[in-house]
């Protein structure tokens, strides 16, 4: 077999970390994952453990494939070929894992080399800016930073956009993340008549992308363009800080977001899954 495991963060990116640049949308994930880890340390995510891999073709060969594993948050895939991700199945035999990420095509090879049943949990499809678009009609308010005074209503938002996008994990505690990215500056509220009605994250730029993510409208203000209006200020906001790539997630399950977000410039890049073993 060809891959790599290691716990060592720094060897992860001393090996992978020119393949993950190299392919900034596919590996949109794994890429933010590695930012937060160095930032914030190997406990970011929770109490366990990281685990990295990279995997070559052979042994001379350039890395084409990786992963991060952030217990309790599902294995995520890079951009792989499905050899890659078999193989990877393979070497993790011994490993417990519930739940694994990426894209389609690795995504569902993975899960064939492993036991027991898996369960499609999301159906994601990659987006791209090309040419940003106002929205049209622009809707009623402004966009601001979120400050501290907004951290409470943003946990609140946080645990909303999880729990319907069926993301929650058992014990999930979103003040740190929310706290962390609001000091950054990267937390974006759609304000109307003075009240917050929506938010989006933007995420830092690296190598060369920003992702938009999560976007969230709680249900009483949804159907006024707010999303598409913080969505259109958090894409510029990207954009002006040198992002060459914006990218974001939609759940395909929401014909609304995919199509909000086309309307505003965003063209598909590929389409992920999730999946989930009961074993």
């Amino acid at each position: 077999m060809t891959w790599t495991l290691s716990s060592s963060l720094d060897d992860f990116r001393a090996q992978a970390g020119d393949f993950l640049a190299a392919h900034p949308a596919e590996n949109t994930v794994l890429l933010t994952l590695v930012h937060n880890l160095t930032v914030g340390g190997p406990h970011t995510f929770g109490p366990d453990d990281p685990q990295y891999g990279w995997w070559r073709p052979a042994p001379d060969a350039p890395v084409v494939g990786a992963f991060v594993r952030t217990p309790p948050y599902p294995l995520r895939l890079s951009l792989m070929p499905e050899r890659a991700a078999t193989e990877l199945a393979l070497a993790l035999a011994g490993v417990e894992l519930t739940a694994v990420a990426g894209g389609v095509a690795p995504a569902h090879a993975f899960v064939a080399a492993r036991e027991g049943e898996w369960t499609v949990t999301s159906n994601e499809r990659l987006y791209r800016l090309g040419e940003l678009t106002d929205p049209s009609p622009l809707p009623d308010g402004k966009v601001r930073p979120a400050t501290a005074e907004d951290v409470d209503l943003l946990v609140e938002w946080f645990g909303a956009f999880v729990a319907e996008a069926e993301l929650a994990v058992p014990g999930e505690n979103h003040r740190p993340t929310v706290e962390r990215r609001t000091a950054d500056g990267h937390l974006h509220l759609w304000e109307h008549e003075g009240r917050p009605v929506s938010f989006a994250g933007v995420s830092p730029v690296i190598a060369g992308m920003s992702r938009i993510g999560p976007v969230y409208t709680p249900p009483e203000h949804r159907g006024r363009g707010y999303a598409s209006g913080v969505v259109a200020a958090g894409s510029a906001h990207a954009l002006a800080a040198g992002a060459a790539e914006v990218l974001l997630y939609t759940d395909l399950a929401n014909p609304t977001s995919n199509s909000i977000y086309q309307k505003l410039g965003y063209r598909a890049v590929e389409d992920c899954v999730s999946l989930s073993s009961g074993s």
